[in-house]
């Protein structure tokens, strides 16, 4: 991908968005690792986790946008960034996580928890980066600052502008719609624009209306359940 094109801003965009759409829950994790330390060692904490943190993604990212160029893993890549952008509109996510006795306690579960809640992160990240490595690195220098220490503003926008994880489930299924036409296997089948274009909006559009009537659904059982 050429540097400074429009292909290159829009797909930096979408790195930026699926980080602070995805990212938001692990913003809160470290803030509750770091919860019962002194207050001086707080701030430390949380610098020194979220370094980890973001060391370790972007060497898995960039570890996944390597294994993608395997023919094949676009597809399959693809097909579970659906069901991410899918369960992001449909799961209600807790927040269990043990706070660390020690500042390096803190640290260690602040890194440990990142990288097992950041897997869908990296696989969308890695699919919407489209193998540009620079890409990967500048969308999470700009991302996760902006999730530390910006998380109680990103979780208050999404509790009173519930379209935002709408927006972001939107950019996954675009994400993963675009990884599954550029597999090199099936490609040919895509080689006409409008088919390729109306697959990914298609894609788009499944995700958003499956997860509305799903959701939608659950609250009709919840307001059932409670009025019997």
């Amino acid at each position: 991908m050429e540097l400074f094109t429009l292909d290159f801003w829009s797909a930096l965009l979408s790195i930026v968005i699926i980080d602070l759409v995805l990212a938001g829950d692990n913003a809160i994790v470290i803030g509750l690792a770091a919860r019962n330390l002194p207050k001086h060692q707080q701030k430390q904490t949380i610098i020194w986790g979220t370094v980890g943190a973001i060391v370790i993604r972007i060497l898995a990212t960039l570890a996944v946008v390597w294994l993608l160029k395997i023919p094949g893993l676009l597809l399959v890549g693809g097909i579970l960034l659906i069901w991410i952008a899918y369960k992001l509109l449909v799961e209600e996510k807790g927040h269990e996580v043990e706070a660390g006795k020690s500042m390096w306690e803190a640290i260690r579960t602040i890194i440990i928890a990142d990288a097992l809640m950041g897997l869908d992160n990296v696989l969308a990240v890695a699919g919407a980066a489209h193998g540009s490595f620079l890409l990967v690195v500048l969308g999470l220098l700009i991302s996760v600052p902006v999730v530390v220490w910006g998380s109680t503003l990103i979780l208050k926008w999404v509790e009173r502008f519930p379209i935002i994880i709408t927006i972001g489930a939107g950019v996954l299924a675009w994400t993963a719609g675009k990884m599954i036409v550029d597999e090199p296997l099936i490609k040919g089948y895509f080689a006409n624009p409008i088919v390729k274009y109306g697959f990914e909006i298609l894609i788009v559009a499944g995700v958003i209306l499956a997860g509305t009537l799903k959701k939608s659904k659950e609250h009709k059982g919840e307001a059932k359940a409670a009025n019997g």
